[in-house]
């Protein structure tokens, strides 16, 4: 049984059945309908070093105080937040960095790899978006710290980025507009204009290959006499092993068998605009200064937001949409709003940025694969691949022992 229909459950669920394993995939709603539907839809594969918690006080208060808009706090909330996000706040210290980023880099480097793969055998290679991602400025002095802190990336860590200038940048997207002084394009990175058809696409995949999908509520999860049950509406599951891919409700199934992580849902947003006259993109874009995303999308053009720190079930507070959506149309013609309301999806993270990968010490049959901070469509394909050659006994394409889930005691 996989547990968790998103892409870090479709794609762990394939690479077992690819290895001979019958697979019933599980969820409480359908296929890819949560985080994994509603992020900006790239891959990744310049992302080595991980979205840190800031080292400067200055841009500590701001957060605090809701200054900055890519990040919002609930402060009501900050009581049961704070230890995790002191947890964060240690492991980004530079030389944990270093070893989160020496980790991070086998799956990283493998990411766009994998998911060719599975894009050719679904048939919808022809999605992959292989212009990168542009990430816009509109402050010089900013710009110049980044294009210095990409050259070290470069050395260090493979991670390529081109310098663009004012000019270069409007011949790359015609359509950007407003105060902008350049950008860095990373061109690594592909991208794809519907992430959630991506996952039903691969879940598709594996009913056609003769896996199951089933409907149920993965607390409900239990040991017996050697098999893992869970009982769905059509009847009980029994299976001698269960991969809890569950992203930031991955807890849920984990607590009653007395395992928890330190996890949380970082929540973020997004709302469809149109678009005025004949204007579009060729490429996500990251407005650095603004701490959004717009990205070409089936539906419309996506704005999405940074983080929102928040109690895992506390109302929607879309005020970062507010926030940035005049910011956005300094830079971008925008249309009306496609949506009505904004929609919430949540992060699943743990404190040093990396994903839990692996057994569960003690409950044979127990497998983990969730955490994957802001890179859970990046990284699926990849961690599936891991996941499943330590399932079967395959020598693992990279030491596992860095995502060990026991790490944290």
């Amino acid at each position: 049984m996989v547990l968790g229909a998103g892409m870090v459950g479709v794609s762990a669920a394939l690479a077992l059945q690819t290895r001979g394993r019958a697979v019933v995939l599980v969820d409480r709603r359908g296929v890819a309908e949560e985080t994994s539907h509603g992020n900006a839809g790239i891959i990744q594969r310049e992302a080595v070093v991980p979205y840190t918690f800031p080292r400067d006080w200055r841009v500590v208060l701001d957060y605090a105080l809701n200054r900055r808009t890519e990040a919002h706090l609930h402060h009501w909330d900050l009581m049961g937040l704070a230890p995790w996000l002191w947890e964060h706040f240690m492991n980004s210290a530079s030389d944990r960095v270093e070893a989160t980023a020496r980790a991070a880099r086998p799956l990283v480097e493998r990411c766009v790899t994998e998911h060719e793969a599975w894009l050719r055998l679904a048939g919808l290679e022809g999605v992959l978006r292989r212009t990168g991602y542009l990430r816009v400025y509109r402050s010089a002095e900013r710009l110049e710290k980044d294009v210095a802190l990409s050259a070290e990336a470069l050395s260090r860590w493979g991670v390529v980025s081109e310098h663009i200038s004012a000019d270069r940048l409007r011949e790359l997207e015609p359509h950007l507009q407003g105060p902008l002084t350049g950008g860095l394009l990373k061109p690594q990175a592909v991208s794809v204009p519907d992430p959630g058809a991506v996952g039903k696409a691969y879940a598709a995949l594996l009913r056609e290959r003769g896996g199951r999908f089933i409907t149920a509520d993965a607390r409900a999860l239990n040991a017996t006499s050697g098999q893992w049950r869970l009982d769905a509406d059509e009847g009980p599951i029994e299976a001698r092993e269960v991969v809890v891919a569950l992203g930031p409700w991955s807890n849920e199934a984990l607590r009653p068998l007395g395992i928890e992580l330190p996890l949380i849902g970082k929540r973020g947003y997004h709302k469809h605009y149109s678009v005025l006259g004949n204007a579009g993109l060729s490429r996500p874009v990251l407005d650095v200064d603004g701490g959004y995303v717009l990205a070409p999308m089936a539906r419309g053009m996506r704005l999405t937001t940074g983080a929102e720190f928040a109690r895992f079930d506390a109302p929607p507070t879309p005020v970062q949409i507010d926030k940035t959506e005049p910011m956005a149309r300094e830079i971008f013609p925008l249309g009306e709003a496609v949506d009505n309301e904004a929609w919430l999806g949540r992060r699943p993270c743990l404190p040093d940025m990396l994903p839990a990968i692996g057994p569960v010490p003690g409950k044979k049959g127990l497998w983990l694969d969730f955490g994957h901070h802001h890179l859970g469509f990046t990284l699926g394909p990849v961690t599936g691949h891991l996941l499943a050659q330590m399932m079967t006994g395959e020598t693992p394409f990279t030491d596992p022992a860095p995502y060990r889930p026991e790490r944290f005691g």
